[in-house]
């Protein structure tokens, strides 16, 4: 059997977004800069796909701008944000994904900034209190915090984040990466200035993401070279993805509460089995909490074992299951997860994020903990 339980890192692409990105591989090829009728008819495309985007998340279309995936988009806001109104101060945690965190820090690094972490307790909560404290003595910072964390699950509440960071004038980005497509976000409603997308997180394509900027917080561009995107990002757009991106946030949204309520069976399923089969499993941070952590993504703790140090996954590999370590932007890294350093959490101790989708099944579920428990020889 071939398992995928990766999905935080990518999606399979579903088919019906396929189709609709045929026609602009074949058919409809025009540059959408040209004013001819081949031009004209895919930036009418382009145009009813962020209509789409805007309408799914009520928000405006000119308020959405499209980009390469959601670390161009995080860069975007982050950079000129800070940039576009002389900020000199920002807050974020030290579990962000690094598209966040290494985008600060490297602002921080060129003196354009002062950078705050925020505490990080043993569960990969973060504290609000320190935070209110922070934006009381600095207000106007910037703030970037994520809607919820792409290695553990853990959910903010970023309505009580965004209203702290409207009370002190402060800028409040966020990386919903991981909620896009999984939850239903109201933009009009939410008190936030900036957040961002990736297409391939909830089966549309790679290469494809976007920017919301609340229209009251324009800021400048990020790439310059043309006048694309309402002057907010040069370049030729990528309309398969952009055609793409829309049609899976769509069919996301066409049937979302079932979605959900399948994916965290399998998550309630998986979680109740390795109790019942690997005594002394733990789960890393609140990813187990059903009501507390994405329904996609469940980080799993296991006991110390000599047999599987470092192996963990290269043996789930073997049995066909694809799973993670943690993020797949740091797949190349051997430091291993920043975020579960940040939790102090117990290197002894092999961590294994499975993440859910869709086209996920029980079967699946099954199987994987088998192998599991077949592989892993508990040390008590």
């Amino acid at each position: 059997m071939r398992v995928y339980f990766d999905n935080a890192a990518t999606t399979a692409m579903d088919d019906r977004v396929i189709e609709a990105m045929l026609p602009y591989m074949k058919l409809h090829y025009g540059n959408p800069s040209s004013v001819h009728s081949h031009g004209r008819q895919v930036r009418s495309a382009i145009e009813k796909a962020r209509k789409k985007v805007a309408e799914l998340l009520n928000a405006a279309p000119s308020e959405i701008f499209f980009t390469s995936g959601g670390t161009e988009a995080d860069n975007t806001a982050i950079v000129c944000g800070i940039e576009t109104y002389g900020i000199k101060h920002a807050i974020t945690s030290p579990i962000e994904h690094h598209a966040v965190l290494h985008t600060l820090e490297e602002c921080a690094k060129k003196g354009k900034i002062k950078l705050s972490l925020l505490d990080v307790n043993p569960k990969g909560e973060v504290d609000l209190q320190q935070l209110e404290a922070l934006l009381q003595a600095n207000p106007n910072s910037f703030v970037s915090l994520m809607h919820a964390n792409n290695e553990i699950g853990n959910i903010n509440d970023i309505e009580t984040i965004g209203e702290l960071a409207k009370t002190y004038g402060a800028f409040f980005h966020s990386d919903t990466v991981q909620t896009m497509g999984h939850y239903a976000h109201d933009l009009k409603n939410l008190p936030i200035d900036s957040l961002v997308a990736g297409g391939h997180k909830f089966h549309g394509p790679k290469g494809s993401g976007f920017l919301y900027v609340k229209k009251d917080k324009k800021i400048h561009p990020f790439i310059h070279g043309g006048a694309q995107e309402r002057n907010m990002r040069g370049g030729t757009e990528n309309v398969i993805g952009i055609i793409g991106i829309a049609k899976a946030l769509e069919l996301a949204y066409e049937d979302m509460d079932g979605h959900r309520k399948h994916i965290e069976s399998l998550k309630s399923r998986f979680i109740e089995l390795l109790k019942e089969n690997i005594p002394g499993i733990e789960f890393n941070g609140k990813s187990a909490d059903l009501k507390k952590s994405l329904y996609t993504v469940l980080n799993v703790s296991l006991p110390p074992s000599e047999e599987n140090r470092g192996m963990l996954l290269f043996n789930l590999d073997l049995h066909g299951i694809s799973a993670s370590g943690g993020s797949a932007c740091s797949s190349g890294a051997t430091v291993g997860s920043h975020v579960l350093r940040a939790l102090g959490h117990d290197p002894e101790r092999e961590s294994v994020r499975f993440s859910f989708s869709r086209f996920n099944t029980a079967e699946e579920v099954d199987y994987t903990v088998e192998k599991l428990k077949e592989l892993y020889t508990v040390n008590v």
